[in-house]
């Protein structure tokens, strides 16, 4: 077989070579060490969790290495193409503060190592496949969907692994004049790699591959068998293909994707060494799982779990930085060790290692994630929680845009609320839940939530709220605002201490707390808040003589 004669035929328009490719894109000049790491989503419309936890990965490595970290995207697949993805995956990612120094944007790309989207990039990877067939590693498949469906269905009744190879591997010898005589019938056809594990040898007397993952250490895999597809019927290579080719050109010295692609790396590996190009470290990161109602685990399922998706996390107002911390618990075994160490220490002091990844399941509880959020938010001061609300009901919520526009001074004095001190509270978790939590300090969206405490009647409750309108100073400090309370509740009938009303129920009504409570609900709708007098120091005398009145 003459394979320059059969190349020349099936890419006549390719004049560039892979040393033309070499120069122009040249080896990175970093430092020793440096990481060169990158995300490739495909724009399907949708982003998950799983691409944000391995982006947390990529991110550090290059950038505590010194290294680059950029975005591909991977639009090879033209038919789960959805106009508007990559402004999507973008905004997604910048959202959770993750950033990248060169690839695709919205518009365009930046850096020297473009273009950063697969489909603008056919030329590259055609004179890649051109020089396989120069070298008789790759060859035409003629193949018709039928007859693939045909060999499909002997292999499985025969119990036969799936695919195209050894003995179904029909096109594998075809002759350069069948070749142009399939090609001038105008039969369509994809180009495939001709493997060398393609021996139709028994299972056990296949060679097997050593591959150093950066998190899993040696694993050891047959090699690849199969005559895989790395260029379609329409010039548009697969991802098996274009990806090796780009990391290569794009000088990627680290590729972290999930274990679902496990079962491919030998026809990755297969295709570098082919093409002569040095294999990356790569390091397949744990699948996200979650415990299901039985306490089982599964994964986490895009039919089943909505918080798999970024938006989830968006519409509901998760703060960048409290994801971060949490997602970082799931992917460095000793990071909580080191927070409790270095408790107010930037989290990109830590030090993040692949080799303190997981390699089984890693467990995702959201329960844990709200937890940290409240951590996390209490550091955050009111002003920055001011601005995030903002932006977030900007997005999300605009119709409460304009409660956080120009009433900032207000707001963050909502915020601040029994946040400072040596033990502040620690209940905001994110954006949705903060407003609802704060709501009534509006007056639209105000509304009596709970009933009065069992031991009031509504007679008591009127009385209380009369008495406390009528003795009600909004310059008490907060001992004498508290006596005036204590006061109205003895003179009703009610404790003046909880204790008091435990060791002798028999002989009062209720206790102080109960009268509060009633004061709470009238001005808060609530019978949970944080402590009333500053409340009332907030909403300002007349909101809160007002809502009083409108109780009683």
């Amino acid at each position: 077989m003459n394979y320059n004669k059969l190349a020349d035929l099936l890419f006549p328009h390719i004049t560039k070579s892979p040393a033309d490719y070499e120069e122009i894109f040249p080896e990175r000049q970093f430092p020793a060490g440096a990481k060169v790491t990158r995300l490739g989503p495909s724009p399907t419309g949708f982003i998950h969790l799983g691409n944000l936890y391995g982006a947390f990965v990529d991110e550090r490595l290059a950038h505590q290495s010194g290294g680059t970290f950029y975005l591909r995207i991977e639009d090879t697949d033209d038919k789960r193409y959805v106009d508007g993805a990559v402004e999507v995956i973008i905004n997604s990612l910048r959202f959770f503060d993750i950033n990248f120094d060169e690839g695709a944007t919205i518009d365009g790309h930046i850096g020297n190592y473009g273009p950063y989207y697969q489909s603008q990039r056919g030329e590259i990877y055609q004179c890649f496949v051109k020089e396989l067939i120069q070298k008789g590693q790759a060859y035409p498949c003629f193949l018709t969907s039928e007859e693939l469906e045909e060999i499909h269905a002997k292999q499985e009744a025969n119990k036969e692994n799936f695919g195209i190879y050894g003995k179904w591997a029909v096109n594998r010898n075809l002759s350069i004049e069948e070749i142009e005589e399939n090609i001038n019938a105008g039969k369509s056809y994809v180009i495939r790699l001709k493997s060398d594990g393609n021996h139709g040898l028994p299972t056990e007397e296949v060679k097997a591959i050593s591959v150093e993952d950066g998190i899993r250490g040696t694993l050891t895999m047959p090699e690849n068998n199969q005559d895989v597809v790395i260029l379609k019927a329409n010039g548009i290579p697969t991802y098996h293909f274009a990806h090796v080719v780009d990391d290569h050109f794009m000088r990627t010295t680290h590729v972290v994707r999930g274990a679902e692609w496990l079962p491919s790396l030998p026809i990755h590996v297969e295709l570098f060494e082919k093409l002569g190009f040095e294999m990356p470290v790569f390091c397949h990161t744990a699948q996200l799982m979650k415990l299901d109602e039985e306490g089982n685990k599964r994964k986490l399922s895009k039919r089943k779990d909505p918080e798999l998706s970024l938006d989830y996390y968006r519409n509901e107002g998760y703060h960048p930085a409290a994801v971060r911390e949490y997602l970082m618990t799931i992917l460095n075994s000793n990071f909580e060790e080191w927070r409790i160490a270095n408790p107010d220490a930037p989290i990109n002091d830590f030090e993040f290692t692949v080799e303190k990844m997981s390699n089984s399941g890693a467990l995702f509880d959201l329960n844990k994630l709200n937890d940290i959020c409240k951590d996390v938010l209490v550091k955050i001061p009111a002003s920055d929680l001011c601005k995030f609300m903002k932006d977030w009901s900007r997005e999300f919520k605009p119709e409460i845009l304009s409660l956080f526009e120009g009433n900032e001074a207000y707001i963050e004095k909502i915020l601040n609320l029994g946040r400072e001190g040596a033990k502040p509270r620690k209940d905001l978790i994110f954006a949705k839940q903060i407003f609802e939590f704060i709501s009534y300090f509006f007056d639209d969206y105000f509304k009596i939530e709970d009933v009065n405490p069992e031991n009031v009647s509504d007679e008591d409750a009127k009385a209380i709220l009369t008495a406390y309108l009528d003795n009600y100073d909004h310059n008490d400090d907060q001992s004498v605002w508290f006596d005036k309370i204590r006061s109205i509740g003895t003179e009703l009938g009610y404790a003046a201490k909880p204790k008091d009303y435990k060791k002798n129920p028999d002989q009062y009504k209720g206790h102080v707390g109960d009268v509060s409570t009633v004061i709470r609900i009238a001005v808060m709708g609530r019978s949970q808040s944080p402590d009333i007098w500053e409340i009332q120091q907030i909403l300002g005398e007349e909101r809160t003589c007002s809502r009083i009145k409108a109780r009683i």
